[in-house]
């Protein structure tokens, strides 16, 4: 299920998904972002059950990273856990609690089609 969300290929981004997929991710999404952003170039979100989840959710996606050799550029939010932001350079990752995530909408946010002018 994981793999039809990301058709790109990218070895880190699946790196991500699968150490999210390991430990029971909710509705994992990845946003090509290319030609949106020019700090990176995909977005992973994804939403965790509970606080303690959604920090051993991005605990994981960092052990996973580091164990390739990969070191995060940044972590922010761990202590709170209501939101988690991984950042790689090329992929970040927002691990959420679910109200946190619908708050803020971030697929919504990335993904709307730019106005006609």
């Amino acid at each position: 299920m994981i793999q039809a969300l990301h058709a790109a290929g990218d070895s880190l981004t699946d790196l991500v998904l699968d150490a999210l997929d390991d430990m029971k991710a909710l509705d994992p999404v990845v946003i090509d972002v290319k030609g949106l952003s020019s700090v990176m170039d995909f977005m992973v979100i994804a939403s965790g059950t509970s606080t303690r989840h959604v920090k051993s959710l991005a605990d994981n996606v960092i052990i996973k990273a580091k164990a390739t050799g990969t070191r995060p550029i940044g972590v922010e939010g761990e202590n709170a856990g209501e939101w988690v932001l991984v950042d790689f350079g090329d992929v970040v990752v927002h691990v959420m609690q679910p109200a946190t995530r619908s708050f803020y909408d971030l697929e919504r946010l990335w993904t709307a089609a730019p106005d006609a002018d």
